[in-house]
């Protein structure tokens, strides 16, 4: 019998978590008391509430929740009497109106009864996704969000107001009482709704402005007041783990929490700034941030390129781009693709972003003086197969990353440069020798990332001369469609939904590795490299632009057309 097969109190023994004569009282006890045995169990103090939860997630067939790391969505609470959330011991979670979906944790996801009558208070067609968490966990939940207003709106009118809220009359202030510390956490949960990949705080003389990057746009969405500013830094860096008295110094952290209904990591970096510290917060969905090499949107041609390099057992793969190009995304996809159980692979990152299974992870750190260069002497030692190194930014990083390629390991790496061919005289001004790189650079891999026009409302439209001059269409043939951004209340009238990757992809062989060990021009590089089938950058955003996923518009803000573009209409982007 497989253990999640096991009833809860086997469970328990087979965890090691409680013993056969604690079972055997609690089984008695329950015989009078017709109680669950899980609340019987911690009751007699036998086992703790979150070593119940975990148990009751594997008999039950749900993921478990730590709600203590939780923010919960204020629309699915509003959806949720609480009432019922109190007789049921279930809390809403998260809520997704286009799906129809709420997530909620339940004490007893085999609750029929709870199920029942939530159903009946949700829009019809709703799906419930139930996750365990434990029934005190919940009753306090319950009673730290309920009665308080969690909505942005809401929570500035009381702080502008000073209206007291109606329970702290009747009960004991607590942390959640406090507005300010409901505003941060209504922002956090508010930038994962919309999709953003970083929170700006940014204080100036006397306001503080509040941004979101949503698809690699920066969009305002709040000014507050300054004197709002001092609070929520002390509330961002408490849950941050930094040192709060500390103002005048650069100061970096992480926060994880499940945020509606999601595992979130929050990249937090402290800066100090003319008018106070300005605080900037990486999102990094776990749910969303690792993709298969198939939904990378690749061409079947540069599929297989990319395929064929990383058939390759020894070498070195440059990913290059600026930061925010979504390289580490494709590292990230390349060894979910590559790894199994009969290699070793091993990363060194600044930090990790996103844990994946079977591999091991290191992150560097200052404090105890592991660099990316003595990280890779040290991972050298634990008899890898394939590295991630997170960043080539020294001489020393690129000298230890080519020692490891050299030695018949697959290294991963990335690479500041504006190019796939820039690479390799980037690597040349490091100290790497020519005739080190001749033949340990297996490829390049140049990417950006395009804003991806919303289906509801994009516009067909036909192209003028300067767009056909662009696109290199000739006259003999029919003009393509092409496609605008416009906007609708489905991409809060952007235009745009969400991101696409192109990517240049230029595989080294022998006549290519001849040209480097030769320090051979640029130009005669790329030109040998278009001969053996590369495709820029701007040849594989046109790509895009043909097939409708976004528009010359967009194409023209992320790569450079200008070459291509005729002298006359050089103002043809704006």
């Amino acid at each position: 019998m497989k253990p999640a097969a096991l009833p809860l109190g086997q469970q328990l023994i087979a965890r090691g978590l409680v013993s056969e004569d604690q079972l055997r009282i609690a089984l008695m006890e329950q015989d009078r008391s017709k109680l669950p045995l899980g609340k019987l169990l911690v009751r007699l103090g036998f086992v703790s509430e979150a070593a119940l939860r975990d148990a009751l997630g594997e008999v039950q067939g749900h993921r478990t929740v730590d709600l203590a790391h939780t923010l919960a969505d204020h629309e699915a609470l509003a959806l949720v009497p609480q009432d019922l959330a109190r007789r049921h011991r279930l809390l809403a979670l998260s809520w997704q109106p286009e799906a129809r979906r709420i997530t909620v944790a339940m004490a007893d996801s085999n609750d029929l009864l709870a199920m029942d009558q939530l159903r009946a208070r949700l829009p019809a067609g709703t799906q419930v996704e139930a996750l365990i968490a434990g029934e005190s966990d919940i009753a306090r939940a319950i009673d730290r969000y309920y009665g308080f207003d969690l909505s942005l709106d809401g929570i500035l009118t009381e702080i502008e107001t000073g209206r007291a809220d109606p329970r702290l009359a009747a009960a004991a202030a607590t942390e959640y009482s406090q507005p300010v510390v409901r505003l941060v956490d209504a922002l956090l949960s508010d930038a994962v709704k919309r999709g953003a990949s970083d929170l700006h705080f940014e204080p100036e003389e006397s306001f503080l402005r509040i941004r979101l990057r949503i698809d690699g746009i920066l969009h305002q969405v709040r000014a507050l007041h300054q004197s709002y500013w001092p609070a929520m830094a002390v509330r961002v860096k408490v849950m941050a783990g930094l040192n709060i008295a500390e103002t005048r110094a650069p100061q970096d952290g992480r926060i994880t929490l499940n945020t509606n209904g999601r595992l979130i990591d929050y990249r937090v970096s402290v800066q100090p700034t003319l008018h106070g510290e300005n605080i900037v917060l990486r999102i990094l969905d776990r749910e969303r941030g690792i993709l298969k090499l198939d939904g990378l949107g690749l061409a079947d041609a540069q599929l297989d390129t990319l395929k064929l390099m990383l058939a390759r057992p020894s070498g070195i793969i440059l990913v290059t781009g600026p930061t925010g190009s979504g390289k580490t995304t494709t590292l990230y996809s390349v060894l979910s693709a590559i790894s199994s159980e009969s290699i070793n692979v091993m990363t060194l990152e600044d930090p990790v972003e996103y844990p994946l299974p079977l591999i091991r992870q290191t992150s560097v750190a200052d404090a105890v003086k592991l660099d990316f260069a003595n990280g890779i002497r040290s991972i050298m030692r634990q008899d890898p197969d394939v590295i991630l190194v997170g960043e080539i930014r020294d001489a020393d990083t690129a000298q230890m990353a080519f020692r490891a390629a050299m030695t018949g390991h697959q290294v991963f790496s990335t690479l500041h440069t504006n190019s796939a061919l820039g690479a390799i005289p980037r690597l040349l001004d490091l100290g790497i020798l020519p005739d080190i790189l001749a033949g340990n650079v297996v490829g390049v891999i140049g990417q950006r990332l395009l804003r991806r026009l919303c289906v509801e409302c994009r516009q067909p439209h036909a192209p003028d001369a300067a767009e056909l001059q662009l696109l290199g269409w000739r006259e003999d043939r029919p003009a393509p469609a092409l496609f605008r951004a416009k906007g609708c209340t489905h991409c809060a009238h952007q235009g745009y939904r969400g991101r696409l990757a192109i990517m240049e992809i230029m595989r080294l062989d022998a006549d290519i590795d001849d040209l480097i060990a030769r320090r051979a021009l640029p130009r005669e590089l790329r030109a040998a490299a278009r001969a053996k089938g590369f495709r820029s950058l701007a040849d594989d955003g046109l790509r895009r632009v043909l097939d409708g996923s976004t528009s010359l518009a967009e194409l023209s803000r992320v790569v450079d057309l200008t070459d291509r573009m005729p002298a006359a209409s050089a103002d043809w982007a704006a």
